[in-house]
């Protein structure tokens, strides 16, 4: 005799509250909780296994439809599978999707986590937040890692590619790597839709081609003396510190974040850490007789602070801006702080008999060439001495008919 079928009429489900289960037919039930909610079930046996398979709420799901969706359960288990098991890997592999799925976003932040303790300084992953956060987030920020392709890569570069080509290249970079992590971390696969060489390149121009080169602006060596005596005029803390960067020929990150263990007056030599060269290579400084003088009027007003230029606080080194603002007070806002090292190796280079190798050294440059820098072992110290030496007597010595640099008004 065959299963009665559709036993339930939707009036019937609607008035019913006793709680309970109400059989419909072919294994599909209406549920009625101690609470009065109702829900949908399918009864089944697969394999000699009695099951219980839910089908939704009635809020949710009409009698038509339920009966529509046990029918659909039905069918699977005729082709000999359970649609419970069925359900489960579904679910699963929607979780394993979502898992696997990660943001532009939080792909960065991953990757700047993962390679900021290799990187030289804290500024540094700074830098790489700021810019990303400025030009790449407002377009993917969001997206998918996996989604991300060339248009929009190029809806970020080609609004600044000619107007902020620096910018514009290292935030292509930035974009190329955190991508390529995210590739090797199998969030994506495929080509890098942010990659140069044969592929963006096709698309904009190069760098070279829309942007010149700008370097900074540089003092002539034959003013340094007569504007290190008017630099000298400058009161604070900047003065000192600039003064100490021209007569070092360091760069200015280098020497604000200077601390006094790093120096040996003494020995007149000041090692700058590893941590803090661009080349990620321990530099050792010689001290001219100028430079001391510097060091030692900065240690009167000390106060136990272990950084030799200070703020005001005396809790951290003063801002990579405080030396330019000194040179604005000067009325000198078309030199840079950083150009000095240029006036340094143009002197070195026009009025000396150096080596070259000496002078490059004395700027801490690396060596391009990966043989010569196999063989290189030392670091000309001794040498280096000397060329600073002079380098303070020249930024002492006012020639005779050489008028001093006025500070220029503001006006």
């Amino acid at each position: 005799m065959a299963r009665r079928v559709r036993i339930l009429s939707a009036k019937q489900v609607e008035k019913e509250t006793r709680p309970g289960y109400y059989f419909d037919g072919a294994g599909l039930y209406l549920q009625i909780a101690k609470g009065g909610s109702k829900s949908w079930i399918l009864r089944y046996v697969l394999n000699g296994k009695a099951r219980e398979m839910g089908l939704g709420s009635l809020v949710t799901f009409s009698l038509a439809d339920a009966r529509m969706r046990a029918t659909e359960q039905r069918q699977l288990i005729a082709d000999g599978t359970d649609p419970i098991e069925a359900k489960q890997a579904r679910q699963r592999d929607a979780r394993l999707a979502k898992a696997n799925t990660i943001t532009f976003d939080q792909a960065a932040a991953a990757f700047i986590a993962a390679n900021e303790a290799g990187w030289r300084s804290s500024k540094h992953g700074e830098q790489w937040r700021n810019t990303l956060a400025t030009y790449a987030s407002p377009v993917i920020g969001d997206l998918s890692v996996s989604a991300i392709n060339t248009p929009v890569i190029l809806q970020i570069l080609q609004p600044i590619w000619a107007s902020k080509t620096e910018t514009a290249t290292r935030v292509r970079g930035r974009i190329e790597k955190v991508l390529d992590w995210a590739k090797v971390q199998g969030y994506r696969s495929g080509d890098n839709p942010a990659a140069w060489r044969g592929h963006l390149s096709e698309a904009l121009p190069k760098p070279s081609k829309v942007a010149k080169a700008s370097h900074h602006a540089a003092l002539p060596w034959s003013e340094m003396a007569a504007f290190m005596q008017a630099l000298r005029a400058m009161p604070g803390t900047a003065s000192l510190a600039a003064q100490f960067i021209i007569l070092t020929a360091t760069r200015t990150s280098e020497a604000i974040e200077a601390c006094w263990s790093e120096i040996d007056l003494d020995a007149k030599v000041w090692v700058i850490p590893r941590e803090r060269m661009k080349g990620f290579r321990e530099h050792r400084v010689p001290l001219s007789e100028q430079a001391v003088a510097v060091l030692k009027q900065v240690q009167w007003d000390r106060h136990g602070c272990e950084f030799v230029f200070p703020n005001a606080k005396l809790d951290k080194p003063i801002s990579n801006m405080a030396c330019l603002a000194v040179l604005k007070r000067m009325g000198r806002s078309d030199l840079t702080v950083h150009g000095f090292r240029s006036t340094f190796r143009d002197w070195a280079a026009e009025s000396t008999a150096y080596p070259r190798d000496v002078c490059e050294m004395a700027l801490a440059h690396v060596i391009e060439d990966k043989s010569e820098a196999a063989y290189r072992r030392g670091d000309l110290l001794e040498k280096r001495a000397h060329l600073m030496a002079d380098w303070g007597n020249r930024c002492d010595a006012v020639d005779a008919d050489a008028d001093v640099i006025p500070i220029r008004s503001k006006a």
